[in-house]
């Protein structure tokens, strides 16, 4: 019998769950105050999932960086490709909110997508700080 404690992100509260396993089976889920904690600790222990924030360069942007961020979770164990990908890409400007900057990163069919808007270097800003 295997034990795994948790702490639920689920809601505010930040409950110490405890899951009890038997050859890869859940028995028991114990400590959550909401449905969501007993929830949260089943998908943690059986299939963990993760958002991934980051940034892209750009290039002839006014901005050197553009937030970005993976549309839905993706696996845990899919990050370090994830980021990967992401290391490697350089976005031309402009760049606007919501843009896919990777349609299906990882193999994970998850979109890569800008978080913010960043217009084209104007001929004022020159090569000032890029």
């Amino acid at each position: 019998m295997e034990t795994r404690e948790i702490t639920c992100i689920g809601c505010p509260l930040g409950c110490l769950v405890t899951v009890t396993l038997e050859q890869g089976r859940i028995l028991e889920v114990t400590g959550n105050t909401c449905q969501k904690g007993r929830s949260y600790a089943e998908k943690e222990v059986k299939s963990p999932m993760r958002m991934v924030t980051s940034t892209v360069r750009v290039e002839g942007g006014s901005q050197k960086l553009v937030p970005v961020k993976t549309r839905t979770e993706i696996p845990k164990d899919r990050i370090f490709v994830c980021m990967k990908e992401i290391r490697e890409l350089v976005a031309a400007a402009p760049v606007m909110v919501g843009d896919v900057l990777i349609a299906d990163v990882a193999g994970t069919g998850v979109a890569v997508v800008a978080a913010r808007t960043v217009a084209v270097r104007s001929k004022q800003e020159g090569n000032n700080g890029l």
